[in-house]
């Protein structure tokens, strides 16, 4: 694509680019120039194009990673989890093994219950399904209207106990948002797929 300025792309302008996205420099360098050096621009289209990448690297196999553990403070609380990536050599860096804690503390601070919606028993939905339904607030709606009054309930519930649903911390962004442009950062599959949370007196 034919440049949109003739004026060439100053290097700590891609640095800068790089720090935001994680994109390597020439990606970051082309961005810049198809986009006339508008940083935001570039970081919008480097996004867009590493979640399509992302979206295509979600179906390899993941079987390397790590399991690790995060103990609150006080030792009342901790957790196990196993995330897995694709290679031993994603699993010993520094950003995989941070993204591994931060999944770890959301699960500790939390509490969900499954990795994601896939993971979620069949008649463990259905069950909750039955039981939104027959709320008494749902059956003063009208019939044709109950239905949709149910998936939305269950939408919110997924939140409350679905790990990929939750938001991450205060933001906006979702556990599941968070990985998926972890992918696309990384250049490999990543996945949660077990936890357990230990609460200090719970019962068994």
């Amino acid at each position: 694509m034919t440049s949109m300025t003739q004026q060439p792309i100053r290097p700590e302008l891609v640095k800068e680019l790089r720090e935001r996205t994680g994109a390597g420099f020439m990606d970051c360098k082309r961005a810049l120039e198809e986009t006339g050096g508008d940083l935001e621009l570039a970081a919008v289209q480097l996004r867009e194009k590493g979640l399509a990448a992302a979206a295509r690297k979600a179906g390899r196999d993941a079987r390397e990673g790590l399991v690790s553990s995060y103990i609150h403070a006080g030792g009342r609380l901790g957790v196990l989890i196993e995330v897995n990536c694709e290679t031993d050599f994603v699993a010993r860096t520094e950003e995989f093994q941070k993204l591994v804690r931060d999944l770890a503390m959301q699960v500790a601070g939390l509490s969900p219950e499954y990795p994601t919606i896939e993971s979620v028993p069949a008649d463990v939905v259905e069950r909750k399904r039955q039981e939104l339904l027959a709320d008494e607030t749902t059956q003063k709606k009208p019939e044709n209207i109950r239905g949709q009054i149910v998936e939305g309930q269950l939408r919110k519930w997924y939140q409350s106990i679905v790990l990929y649903e939750q938001p991450f911390r205060d933001s906006e962004q979702t556990v599941g948002q968070l990985i998926t442009d972890a992918i696309a950062t990384i250049g490999e599959n990543i996945r949660v797929r077990r936890f357990t949370r230990y609460a200090l007196g719970e019962e068994m």
